[in-house]
């Protein structure tokens, strides 16, 4: 692994949504993110990826909710600060998808995970930079982490779903 990459947070985005109540879905991001990667010259089939999300960076839009997924009923900022990623494997499906699978942990869970991304190739920006830009989805259960808080209502409808779905812009800044 010759060649490293950070993330540039100013043109990356670091998001995912929630059923809520189970008829629409509520979004959020973390403002606060790192992330590297190691690749053989320019080849991120080959890439060592590396992430690490701040919890006290959650953002809703709604500073109540913020508030409570900062809580022990959620993330437990407090005792667990930060959420992570380390990779494990690549393959390359196409040369615009790879499949990047490695280790997510969350409030001290450590879990596999497989996100897919869509690569979108790489280019010099005005001020000589290269970087290197995809899209990172995927969808894990909170359960399986510890954020099992949940609640009915009266009429039967969960409050919050099991089911998050990670959706991240991001762009690389080859170092």
């Amino acid at each position: 692994m010759d060649t490293k990459w950070t993330i540039d947070g100013m043109h990356s985005e670091i998001g995912f949504k929630v059923r809520h109540m189970m008829i629409s879905n509520v979004s959020g991001n973390f403002g606060q993110f790192t992330a590297e990667a190691a690749t053989n010259g320019d080849d991120f089939s080959t890439a060592n990826f590396n992430f690490n999300a701040a919890i006290d960076s959650i953002n809703t839009g709604v500073a109540d909710r913020d508030g409570h997924l900062k809580s022990a009923d959620f993330f437990d900022a407090a005792a667990h600060p930060e959420l992570s990623f380390q990779s494990t494997s690549v393959k390359k499906i196409n040369d615009n998808e790879l499949e990047i699978s490695g280790d997510m942990s969350i409030k001290g869970v450590v879990k596999p995970v497989t996100l897919k991304a869509d690569f979108a190739g790489i280019a010099v920006d005005p001020y000589g930079q290269t970087k290197a830009g995809m899209s990172i989805t995927g969808k894990i259960k909170r359960s399986e982490f510890g954020l099992t808080w949940s609640a009915v209502t009266e009429a039967g409808n969960i409050v919050v779903g099991d089911d998050i779905h990670l959706n991240c812009e991001v762009q690389l800044i080859k170092q």
